[in-house]
């Protein structure tokens, strides 16, 4: 493809793709003053119903860029995704037809867990793209007017030392043009950025083929219970699980008005639209029932990840850097946490805060988060069909044979004993996709952005489902409510400006806040700096909450990165906190940052 001599458009940052990851990018940067372009083939957002799930870290990046509240405003209420639950069929001959054989508590129990109360601000929240994304994209329109272009889509790019130039389509007109940009994020699913920038795929596993049904249907007369989300169901009619996740829009539970309604095939399978319909009705015992479809789609449940995170200027997050199946929820949230991780980094560069080798972290940092996510995503989906095994229906039973072993579940039989313990020990260790708060919310990072000082990392109870909160270089900031003097309250995540450092002392870190004010102003960090007690200090700690996860006397300190994960924790034994802190901050931005210096023996700065 033949570029133009000269590039139509320059812009520091070009965005190529329209989902959750470029449209997050795009507010993160508004909200840092970075100049950028969206580009997206799409002519709007998906019609895909599919990621709906939000978790605790998700709506805190998402309230960070002022789009959260207009989320809850649309979502799922707490009271109606407070557990998942387990179903022998739907609706059929006999009153067993329906009945539950299993409830977990799933993603906080509707805000009533503590554990996940006391782990963030934000109550989980469920909202399927096709609801979300016009959200986001309203978001990013106002913090970038004129900046958001659907029906644009990226035809070519090349690189060089100097930038990107990337050859866009308008794809009403067929007009093409050339922009010119310090950086591409590639946030188009993998479609074509990673392709042109010669980046491959690894694939984890398939575990099956699916298709989806979004459909417009009354089933609150099978639909018993108001607190299930996504009913798992397991239909002597067609001896295969059936998966049906309620859409809302207006109305939620039993009473919501969409639906969508997974089928699992074997992998290759090609059945028609007609085919589908036919198989969900006679799955769910629903033949004659009044029901719209709006689309059928199919995909792989499989698991994909990039062999690289970006090359040179070229960068990709979300579904362009890793693919997973949706059981967890674990996709659409972790590129939304791409975008977060990278969007500081990329900032600072721009800036001149940072050196470029700043960006060399991001893939150290979120591929492990990422690959790990993968392989959690694909052992909930394995888990799965592990427990459809144990229950023994199969499509080549009639519904009869396949009642019969589902009863086996509930019939009191001593010798039903052993299946039924089985078939329940498999739901309840399902809670790894549903209580999995340590995979959400616990992970850390390891990378040359941060100052390690010696430690192990932590260890917790279950790496799945226990996050245990700590200022560990790597982790993320733990969450605390935090008062003034006047006793406002606020979460510890706000004191964390956008684009800026922030250093948090204990009651008698004085020096460390002096030595941050001091770099603030003579090097020109970004940098903020408070100190945090339960009785002293500039902000207060009323529940001790903040003691009990700081890990720091009172006259220590932590440095908090812009994306809110723990850069150094800081000594109290030093005699120079300028110094100390500045080479703190060197390593974390991979530049020099320039102190004044220190006075003999004196311990302060001169």
């Amino acid at each position: 493809m033949e570029f133009t001599a000269a590039a139509d458009e320059a812009v520091p940052v070009l965005i190529v793709g329209g989902g959750g990851a470029g449209l997050t990018a795009s507010m993160l940067l508004a909200r840092q003053g970075v100049d950028h372009l969206l580009v997206s083939a799409r002519p709007g957002t998906s019609d895909l119903p599919n990621a709906h799930v939000l978790n605790l870290r998700t709506m805190e990046v998402l309230e960070d860029v002022g789009a959260a509240a207009a989320i809850a405003e649309r979502g799922t209420p707490a009271e109606q995704m407070a557990a998942t639950a387990y179903y022998a069929g739907f609706a059929g001959p006999d009153p067993d037809y329906g009945r539950r054989l299993a409830r977990l508590e799933c993603w906080g129990a509707g805000g009533k867990d503590e554990l996940w109360r006391v782990a963030s601000p934000c109550r989980q929240m469920n909202l399927p793209q096709i609801r979300l994304k016009p959200l986001l994209k309203a978001r990013a329109e106002e913090l970038s007017p004129g900046r958001i272009r659907f029906g644009h889509e990226l035809i070519d790019l090349e690189q060089d030392e100097d930038g990107v130039r990337a050859l866009i389509r308008e794809n009403a007109s067929g007009r093409e043009y050339v922009v010119k940009s310090d950086y591409l994020l590639g946030a188009d699913g993998g479609r074509r950025v990673a392709r042109l920038s010669g980046v491959e795929y690894e694939g984890l596993g398939v575990v099956t083929q699916t298709a989806t049904l979004h459909v417009s249907a009354d089933f609150s007369r099978w639909a018993k219970d108001p607190d299930v989300l996504i009913r798992w169901i397991y239909p002597p009619q067609a001896g295969v699980l059936v998966v049906m996740v309620p859409m809302g829009p207006e109305r939620w539970g039993p009473e919501s008005e969409e639906w969508v309604i997974h089928l699992n095939y074997p992998v290759d399978c090609e059945e028609s639209d007609a085919q589908v319909e036919a198989d969900a009705r006679r799955a769910l015992g629903i033949a004659d029932l009044p029901m719209k479809i709006h689309k059928i789609t199919r995909w792989s449940v499989d698991t994909v990840i990039a062999s690289a995170f970006g090359d040179g200027r070229v960068l990709l997050l979300g579904d362009a850097g890793h693919r997973h199946p949706p059981t967890g929820g674990l996709g659409l949230t972790s590129a939304i946490h791409d975008a977060q991780n990278l969007c500081w980094k990329v900032a600072a560069v721009l800036a001149g805060l940072a050196d470029e080798a700043l960006l060399d972290t991001y893939e150290d940092e979120r591929r492990p988060v990422d690959a790990r996510k993968c392989r959690r995503s694909l052992k909930n989906a394995v888990n799965h069909f592990a427990t459809g095994a144990a229950i023994g229906i199969s499509p080549e039973y009639s519904p009869e044979e396949n009642m019969e072993r589902l009863s086996r579940i509930w019939s009191g039989r001593p010798e039903d004993a052993e299946p039924r313990t089985s078939v329940l020990r498999g739901m309840r260790a399902q809670s790894m996709e549903f209580s999995e708060l340590n995979v959400e919310y616990g992970y850390s990072y390891e990378s040359a952005a941060v100052v390690p000082n010696g430690t192990e990392p932590g260890t917790t109870v279950d790496d799945v489902r226990v996050d245990a909160p700590s200022t560990r270089p790597g982790a993320p900031l733990p969450h605390a409510w935090i008062e003034d003097e006047a006793g406002e309250r606020r979460p510890i995540k706000d004191l964390v400006v956008p684009g800026r450092c922030l250093l948090i002392a204990g009651e008698e870190g004085g020096a460390w806040c002096e030595a941050a004010n001091e770099l603030s102003s003579e090097a020109g960090i970004p940098l903020d700096a408070v100190r945090i007690g339960h009785i002293d200090g500039d902000l207060y700690d009323p529940r001790s909450a903040w003691v009990r996860h700081r890990e720091i006397q009172s006259d220590d300190a932590i440095l908090v990165r812009p994306d809110r994960f723990v850069g150094r924790r800081a000594s109290s034994a030093a005699d120079d906190p300028v110094g100390e802190l500045a080479g703190a901050l060197g390593q974390i931005l991979a530049r020099p940052v320039a102190t004044r210096p220190v006075s003999a023996g004196s311990g302060v700065t001169s």
